[in-house]
């Protein structure tokens, strides 16, 4: 099922220069405007958004190193490494599975989403684009990206948690 999916997704590659730009944009520069624009709101919004850019960042930074532990007990060689596919963007042949870019966008969305419903649904279009662009381009299968999505969730849920057990002491 990994790879009919990674084949319809990745079969689009390659097809049409607007529709690879616009991949190759979702998958390499757009995770640095959502970043930009958190950084952003939270300059513009200090006082009322502090808490929720400072846990939303914690809640990326925690999917991250779950990730980073995932891919130290097992490391999943990246769709580019095992078959040949359309690959848009160069990139290392480490580890793919969880997505780290999945994880870590979803993570966010997951903490803005808890502070404020209507920037947390951007940010999980926002994460949902980025992931899907990272299959298109060849660099992740559905299943790192499903993955990224759940421990950017769980991680989402524990800063969650805890930011509750510090607000309360």
């Amino acid at each position: 099922m990994d790879a009919f999916l990674f084949q319809k997704i990745n079969g689009f590659a390659l097809r049409n220069a607007w529709l690879d730009t616009l991949g190759i944009f979702f998958a390499e520069y757009f995770p640095y405007i959502v970043a930009f624009c958190l950084i952003a709101f939270l300059i513009w919004n200090f006082k009322k958004y502090y808490s929720m850019v400072f846990w939303a960042f914690w809640g990326g930074i925690g999917a991250r190193v779950i990730t980073a532990f995932i891919r130290f007990l097992w490391n999943r060689p990246r769709p580019f490494v095992e078959n040949h596919v359309k690959l848009l963007i160069p990139y290392f042949k480490t580890g793919s599975f969880p997505s780290g870019h999945a994880a870590f966008f979803f993570g966010i969305a997951g903490v803005v989403y808890f502070y404020n419903k209507d920037l947390g649904i951007l940010f999980f279009i926002s994460a949902f684009l980025i992931s899907i662009a990272r299959i298109f381009c060849g660099i992740h299968w559905p299943a790192d990206i499903a993955a990224g999505f759940l421990v950017g969730i769980f991680s989402a849920l524990l800063t969650i948690y805890f930011s509750r057990k510090i607000k309360k002491s």
